[in-house]
């Protein structure tokens, strides 16, 4: 269905903000959705994280959701499954999309088993010997919380002596640890929009990686759009459908 008339979606909830360890990045997107949403006539209303939001649909009070909530509750499954019990529209992902996409463990599981190239990891679970992990990748490594997004948590390791730091950063988020070989590169992000692959952006962080300050805070990062040549571009959309 396609809406052409801002009064036919009814009332909207952007939710934003929540819980999660991006709850801060949470609120400033969700205030820029919002101010999008009102310029463009849509009657949109913010809410502040799951349970506030849940009151108010159970009250009738919205038609829809925009969620622009970060991180674990928000892009984890755990509304999406929500709404979809409640049969309430909302942007974004699916319940299955959505936990698996959040579980970087699980994610990997699937890309090898469809045979997507990614780089070696070990699941590291708190209280194991993260030796034997260095002894199955080498170094450098990237080591980072399994369930956490937005680089939230994330080392470059690149000798032993940063890895009791790099481990101990990571593991003040909840799940297990993964430990994975680092590759190094240019950075490329592909969205895929009702099945169809969109034009690739290459990412030029100012610093060493695309972290959570070069995503949220720095003003200096680069996105070019598209990113590759023709037949990058087709690779590389193939690769992010398959995906």
């Amino acid at each position: 269905m396609r809406i052409t008339d801002a009064r036919q979606f009814g009332r909207v909830a952007v939710v934003m903000g929540g819980s999660s360890a991006e709850r801060d990045v949470s609120l400033d997107s969700g205030r820029n959705v919002l101010a999008a949403l009102k310029a463009r006539g849509v009657d949109a209303h913010g809410i502040d994280g799951i349970p506030a939001l849940l009151d108010a649909l159970r009250a009738g009070h919205f038609a829809r959701v925009f969620n622009i909530l970060h991180g674990r509750g928000g892009e984890d499954g755990v509304l999406q499954g929500a709404l979809q019990s409640l049969g309430v529209p909302v942007t974004g992902s699916g319940v299955l999309g959505s936990a698996l996409s959040m579980d970087k463990i699980r994610t990997k599981q699937v890309w090898q088993a469809i045979g997507l190239p990614t780089p070696r990891y070990v699941r590291h679970r708190i209280g194991d010997d993260v030796g034997v992990a260095i002894a199955s990748l080498g170094l450098p490594v990237v080591v980072k919380p399994s369930h956490e997004g937005s680089s939230v948590g994330i080392t470059r390791v690149r000798s032993l002596g940063d890895l009791p730091a790099a481990v101990e950063l990571a593991a003040r988020y909840d799940g297990e640890l993964v430990v994975e070989q680092m590759i190094e590169g240019e950075e490329y992000t592909v969205g895929i929009l009702q099945g169809r692959a969109l034009p690739s952006i290459r990412i030029v962080p100012a610093g060493e990686f695309y972290d959570y300050h070069a995503k949220y805070v720095a003003e200096d990062t680069k996105y070019i759009c598209p990113g590759l040549d023709e037949n990058g571009e087709q690779e590389i959309r193939r690769k992010g459908v398959r995906s």
